[in-house]
C-alpha cells in the first residue's frame, strides 16, 4: 500500500467524511420516498416543523430546517400554491407574514412522516435499535456542535 492509498484508507475514519458517504448511501432512495408525496426533504421539513409550530416567519422556518433564508421563498411558494400552506395576513415590503400548514398540508404531512418512519426502522437500516438510537443522538449532538459554532463564526465575522 503506497502512501496515497493509507491517506485514502484514513479519510474512513473521519466522522464528517463518514457522513457524507451515508448520506450518498440513503439519499437516492430519500428523494424516492418523498417524491410519492410530491415533496423534497426540505419541503418535508417545512411541513414538520409547521405541524408542531404554527405561525412560524420565513426566517425561523429556515433556520430551524437548516436552509438559507433566501431559498425559503421559493420553497414557501411552491408550498402554498400547492395548496399545504397559507401564507397569514397581506405582508409586504419589510413585513413579516407568518405561515400555517393547511388540513391538505397535514394529510400530505402525516402520510409522507408514515413513510419516513418506516424508512428509519432500526433494520431497515442495517442497524439494531441501541445502533439507530445512539447514531441518532450522535448526529443530534454534531448538528447542534456545527449550528453553534456557524452562529460563533457569523458573530465573530468569520466565514465557515
Amino acid at each position: 500500500m503506497d502512501e496515497n492509498d493509507q491517506d485514502v484508507a484514513a479519510l474512513d475514519d473521519l466522522p464528517a467524511w463518514a457522513v457524507v458517504r451515508a448520506y450518498h448511501a440513503v439519499v437516492r432512495e430519500i428523494y424516492d420516498l418523498f417524491a410519492v408525496h410530491e415533496l423534497t426533504p426540505v419541503q418535508f421539513g417545512v411541513l414538520a416543523q409547521l405541524s408542531g409550530s404554527p405561525g412560524l416567519l420565513q426566517a425561523e422556518l429556515a433556520r430551524r430546517v437548516l436552509v438559507r433564508p433566501q431559498s425559503m421563498t421559493a420553497v414557501i411558494n411552491d408550498l402554498v400554491g400547492r395548496g399545504l400552506l397559507r401564507r397569514e395576513g397581506p405582508g409586504g415590503r419589510g413585513k413579516p407574514v407568518p405561515v400555517r400548514i393547511t388540513g391538505e398540508g397535514r394529510r400530505v404531512f402525516a402520510a409522507a412522516a408514515t413513510a419516513m418512519r418506516e424508512f428509519n426502522r432500526p433494520a431497515n437500516l442495517g442497524l439494531a435499535d441501541y445502533e439507530a438510537g445512539m447514531l441518532t443522538a450522535l448526529l443530534h449532538k454534531m448538528t447542534a456542535a456545527r449550528d453553534a459554532g456557524g452562529a460563533a463564526r457569523r458573530r465573530a465575522g468569520d466565514s465557515p
